[in-house]
């Protein structure tokens, strides 16, 4: 059984493959269209699971999509006849869902010479979050719980899941949102743009909560780990706000009200320099998501008394949350893929209909086995330790792209070199990041979600105080407050950090050990934590070997990572790849068994 698993229609559209119960082939539309977050029907995706399959769309036997716009529906009547909001806002919302019921028209546009003869399946949005996290896990049983702004109008959603099944035990509806609630923070700081809130969880640790009363407010929790907004300070559950999912950058108006302002000061405009009130208040924002966060989860393991919890939707991308959850709750284990936000939904649904499907009964699953992530092999489940689901490129491909470059090469004064021996290419690449270098690293397949991983990286060296401002200087040119992470060799994580633990998607951020800390100051924030990666040799055998080189002659099991990219989606192509090391002042990169040096 084949089956397509879309996330359409929203930020961070996307597209997988799922052959027989196993992942064949994830992407994101923006690491083809060249737009951050895009949004809109994903063709491009579906264009490279399907290749990467070797399979036509007629092939195809189920198309699932995270959305449903049939669901919740007496609680959208009740809606609309208690608030009885604009009228703009209710024929707004009618008309998407009208298009989110375009599936088919959709399909037969984007491949006209194809014959979809499969069905479609709709899976509700939070449902396709579960699965997206729990199905694909190490763990038999876990609590499990979605939080993010709003789907098929719930903003979260929260059960148990065994086996194969999930049962969803509660949820959170429209208009009260923890997501809508961080969002609206973010639009207040002057951080406009779709995605931003990350910035606002990167500014958090230079204040201190003393807007938390305010955000008290703002948000309150109820019994049973529910929690809900106080509406007079929101403008999304009256009035039409300018949303845009369509063929492009997303984009979401104003969240907040006037009344909000009235709270906690003026919002800031995007230009104003950062004071020390925005940085409290983004502190102040922080521990509040992980007051209503915690008491969540706290419910959960009283109702369940199990350790494992698994999470997925846009705020469990929430890192410094994550990050907590084995120190602060009564959890032992934590679960979050690497595609946790909407894009991650691709895959659930896709989960999710393989094992609704009675062909599901009759198939053997191939299951992957967990090398690396803490847990058992379940039978009939595939569980997804790593992220490398992506596009790649043959090593015969990368010599032709660079013979057909030669000149531009020659021109740039690059000196190009072919190294077949993996452990020398690791070795001098080792040490050229030892030697402060601003290596670009490419390999392999593409990684799944937001976060470079070891494929797509760009790799430096975090013993240096100043590679925060070298990285900015020569390509990211992204705020000072923002850090950069470390990707650390699995076998160095309990050395290195005060928690012990797998985080192979970078989810999770741990506080680095104070003895260590001053020996890797370009990947230790300002409160003394790192985002780790957990690097294993059985997923990522050549990026293990780098670091370990690293580790050889230097003692540091870790490198800096960042994404592959500059103000840009992460690049996907070598022709991406080379276009932005030689618009950038990188130093060297490496594609494939392919060096790429400035001669200066």
């Amino acid at each position: 059984m084949i089956i397509l698993g879309l996330n359409a229609y929203h930020g961070d559209s996307a597209a997988c493959l799922v052959r027989d119960g196993a992942i064949v082939a994830a992407a994101e539309e923006e690491r083809f269209r060249r737009i951050k977050h895009w949004a809109g029907f994903p063709t491009m995706a579906i264009t490279y699971c399907l290749n990467e399959a070797g399979v036509a769309l007629g092939d195809v036997d189920i198309v699932a999509v995270n959305s449903d716009p049939g669901a919740s529906f007496l609680k959208k009547v009740q809606f609309t006849l208690l608030q009885r909001p604009d009228f703009r806002f209710v024929v707004d919302r009618l008309r998407n869902q009208a298009k989110r019921q375009s599936i088919e028209s959709e399909l037969a546009a984007a491949f006209p010479s194809a014959v979809f003869k499969g069905r479609i399946v709709r899976v509700e949005h939070h449902l396709a979050h579960l699965a997206s996290c729990f199905l694909v896990s190490p763990f038999h049983e876990a609590s499990v719980a979605s939080i993010d702004g709003f789907g098929d109008f719930s903003s979260a959603a929260w059960g148990i899941g065994h086996g194969t099944a999930i049962d969803v035990e509660d949820r959170v509806h429209f208009p009260h949102s923890l997501g809508v609630f961080y969002q609206a923070v973010t639009q207040y700081l002057g951080f406009p743009n779709y995605g931003d809130e990350y910035k606002v969880m990167g500014l958090a640790p230079y204040g201190q909560p003393r807007f938390l009363a305010e955000m008290r407010k703002i948000v309150r929790l109820r019994e049973r780990g529910r929690y809900e907004l106080d509406t007079s300070y929101f403008r999304h559950h009256r009035e039409k706000i300018d949303y845009a999912w369509e063929g492009g950058s997303p984009h979401v108006g104003t969240l907040y009200s006037a009344a909000l302002e009235e709270l906690l000061g003026p919002a800031r405009s995007k230009e104003e320099p950062l004071s020390d009130r925005h940085r409290d208040l983004a502190r102040s924002a922080q521990a509040m998501y992980e007051e209503a966060f915690f008491h969540l989860i706290g419910h959960l393991h009283e109702r369940h008394g199990v350790d494992s919890l698994a999470l997925a939707g846009g705020c469990a991308m929430n890192s410094v949350a994550n990050g907590k959850v084995l120190r602060q709750s009564r959890f032992k284990r934590l679960y979050v893929q690497s595609a946790a936000g909407d894009a991650g939904g691709a895959i659930g649904a896709a989960i999710q209909a393989w094992h609704q499907a009675d062909t599901a009964k009759a198939v053997a699953v191939p299951v992957v086995q967990p090398r690396s992530l803490a847990g058992d092999s379940i039978a009939g489940r595939y569980i997804m330790e790593h992220a490398y689901l992506g596009p790649e490129t043959s090593s015969d491909d990368i010599a032709e792209l660079l013979e057909q470059r030669n000149s531009e090469l020659s021109a740039n004064g690059c000196i190009v070199t072919r190294m077949s021996d993996e452990s020398a290419l690791c070795q001098v690449t080792a040490e050229a990041v030892a030697r402060g270098d601003v290596v670009g690293w490419f390999q392999g397949r593409m990684e799944w979600g937001p976060r470079a991983l070891g494929n797509r990286s760009i790799v430096c060296d975090p013993r240096r105080a100043d590679m925060k401002d070298i990285l900015n200087l020569k390509i990211k040119r992204r705020e000072s407050f923002r850090p950069f992470a470390p990707s650390v060799q699995r076998e160095y994580v309990g050395e290195w950090f005060e928690e012990e633990g797998d985080v192979p998607f970078m989810m999770q951020v741990y506080q680095i050990r104070p003895e260590k800390r001053s020996a890797v100051p370009a990947v230790t924030h300002v409160d003394g934590s790192g985002r780790l990666q957990s690097v294993y040799r059985e997923t990522n055998s050549r990026y293990w070997q780098l670091i370990d080189a690293f580790r050889a002659a230097t003692g540091v099991p870790m490198v800096l990572n960042t994404s592959f990219n500059e103000n840009e989606p992460v690049v996907c192509s070598p022709q991406e790849a080379l276009d932005c090391f030689l618009r950038t002042r990188m130093d060297l990169l490496v594609l494939g068994d392919w060096l790429v040096r400035r001669d200066s």
